[in-house]
């Protein structure tokens, strides 16, 4: 196991093209014709992982696809799941991986996050965070905010999104009836809004080291 390496030095190795960095994973999507196809695939996966020491490894598989996030770190494992990818003959969709955080805006953190913790089941990471002990469903984290906002909503979806696909979702949400509330902190982050106001933030990890 490597030290830990920024986003930026994860592209910039060889043999990781089929993956994108989203925040602090690393993840890539492999399309498959059928469920048997994907089995094979996240078989392989799961013999390689048992021969490495991953920081962190999390497989999804479906009928059409295996979906597989890693710790930046694991280079070297990323390089042989694409190889043992395309040993099965399954190639990557470098666009198809995203991760979604749904964010909400509070004056005192402490007094809102146990409710929103019982309430999804969720454990808590640090004092301002919660994570899906099953590793299913979106993050959930806060905002600080100075003063209440009775103007705006509260709680909005942050959607990570590959760098090289973050202008095509922004054009296609804007085209949608969207607008642009604000690209301040772009490329790290740009603001949208729907028709009534109600917000979500488009991100990459460009600008974040």
């Amino acid at each position: 196991m490597t030290a830990q390496i920024t986003a930026g030095q994860f592209h910039a190795a060889d043999g990781v093209e089929d993956w994108r960095s989203l925040y602090h994973l690393v993840s890539a999507h492999f399309p498959t014709a059928s469920l048997t196809e994907g089995v094979a695939l996240v078989a392989a996966i799961g013999r390689l992982a048992d021969e490495a020491q991953q920081q962190y490894l999390a497989v999804d598989l479906r009928g059409t696809g295996v979906t597989v996030s890693l710790s930046r770190r694991d280079i070297s494992l990323a390089r042989r799941i694409s190889a043992a990818a395309r040993a099965l003959d399954i190639s990557a969709d470098p666009s198809a991986v995203q991760l979604i955080n749904v964010t909400l805006d509070a004056l005192v953190g402490a007094d809102v996050l146990p409710f929103w913790r019982a309430l999804l089941g969720y454990r808590q990471i640090g004092d301002d965070y919660l994570s899906d002990p099953s590793r299913r469903g979106p993050g959930f984290g806060l905002q600080p905010m100075q003063a209440p906002r009775p103007q705006r909503n509260r709680m909005h979806l942050d959607v990570a999104v590959p760098h090289d696909q973050a202008e095509a979702r922004i054009a296609a949400a804007l085209a949608a009836g969207g607008h642009l509330v604000s690209d301040a902190h772009a490329p790290r982050w740009w603001v949208l809004a729907d028709a009534e106001g109600n917000e979500a933030c488009v991100a990459t990890w460009l600008g974040r080291e």
